[in-house]
């Protein structure tokens, strides 16, 4: 096992202000240098996967690119650099399997707004995990960060996401026709928004 100075497991360099976030039924925390491989193997196949990035805006990636992956990384780790990104992994408590992340990005400390991503393995879809990890995410930007609102663009016929985001208190504030071109498709966005103080359990 790969460990730091102090004898904690080794984190990607972005990890470093991470905390760990756990509900009981997901975790969300640091990517480890302990799990770096197997990181990267699943995430490259929950990117792969057409029915997880349906309606992403951007194509699936090809099976297996672990190349991408690392690449993909390596973004996070500049974004975090930068100072307007965190992503979190998220893992099942008492698992080391990767099976989906979160991500705040477009972080803006002037007006205290974020945006915020998420994919969750398929595999476990109808179980509550996605709603949970954005919900423990939403707590920590909310919370540890004093954010003040929380945007998401979602593809309207993306129904699940919409429910969820709209469970967690967040509201359509408009839609952006043909925003997309993904595999020659176009595709709109609805803009959705948290303000701090409306979120709900």
């Amino acid at each position: 096992m790969s460990t730091d100075a102090n004898g904690a497991p080794a984190r990607r360099p972005h990890a470093a202000a991470l905390p760990v976030l756990d509900d009981g039924g997901i975790r969300l925390g640091p990517w480890l240098a302990e799990t770096a491989d197997a990181d990267t193997d699943a995430l490259a196949r929950l990117h792969a996967d057409p029915a997880g990035m349906r309606y992403w805006s951007t194509e699936p990636w090809t099976p297996g690119d672990r190349d991408r992956a690392e690449a993909y990384l390596d973004a996070i780790d500049e974004g975090a650099k930068a100072g307007d990104l965190l992503q979190f992994a998220a893992r099942l408590p008492g698992s080391p399997a990767l099976v989906g992340w979160v991500t705040l990005y477009r972080i803006d400390r002037t007006h205290r707004r974020a945006e915020i991503g998420y994919l969750i393995d398929t595999a476990l879809g109808g179980r509550g995990l996605g709603r949970r990890m954005v919900r423990l995410a939403l707590d920590h930007a909310f919370d540890a960060l004093a954010l003040h609102k929380i945007e998401a663009d979602v593809d309207p016929r993306n129904l699940a996401s919409c429910r969820m985001l709209e469970a967690l208190g967040f509201q359509r504030e408009g839609l952006l026709r043909q925003r997309w071109r993904t595999g020659g498709e176009l595709q709109d966005s609805a803009i959705y928004g948290l303000i701090a103080d409306e979120r709900r359990g």
